[in-house]
């Protein structure tokens, strides 16, 4: 197996990969992106401090508003292609699209949220970041900011 050397481990410390896609699967299933077996969330999009199977500390995920945007990137593209495929062999008036797309856009986005933000914790977790390879924030950062020696 090949070694990883990460900025968040110490110096020359080589660390072991983390399979990114399986991780992302197991976030957007609402499970631990660690043993797969434990719930992610405890509510709607409030994350678990740790995982209840395998003990992963998940206070380190800072999805913010990636997830937001990734359930409104893609439902705008559904609703999209939506309203102009219904628009072109079915004449309807303003307000009877927006009847239809508007509770449409509305229910696709909630039900995305979740997923989304377990997919993007799963993939912060695989790749180690906002200390899920053992190292705090603030210790990574600082270590990224000290001058390379030539």
């Amino acid at each position: 197996m090949m070694e990883h050397f990460s900025p968040n481990a110490p110096a020359g410390e080589p660390v072991a990969p983390r399979a990114v896609w399986p991780a992302v699967r197991r976030g957007m299933f609402s499970r631990c992106p660690n043993c797969g077996e434990g719930k992610l969330f405890r509510a709607y999009i409030k994350p678990v401090d740790n995982c209840g199977v395998c003990g992963e500390d998940m206070t380190h995920q800072r999805a913010d508003d990636f997830p937001p945007y990734l359930a409104i990137f893609i439902v705008g593209h559904i609703v999209v292609a939506g309203y102009m495929a219904t628009d072109s062999w079915l004449v309807l008036e303003s307000w009877q699209h927006l009847a239809i797309w508007i509770p449409i856009t509305t229910l696709l986005c909630l039900v995305l949220l979740q997923p989304m933000k377990g997919g993007v914790i799963g993939l912060q977790w695989a790749l180690r970041m906002h200390g899920f390879g053992g190292t705090p924030d603030e210790a990574a950062f600082e270590t990224a900011l000290e001058p390379k020696s030539p």
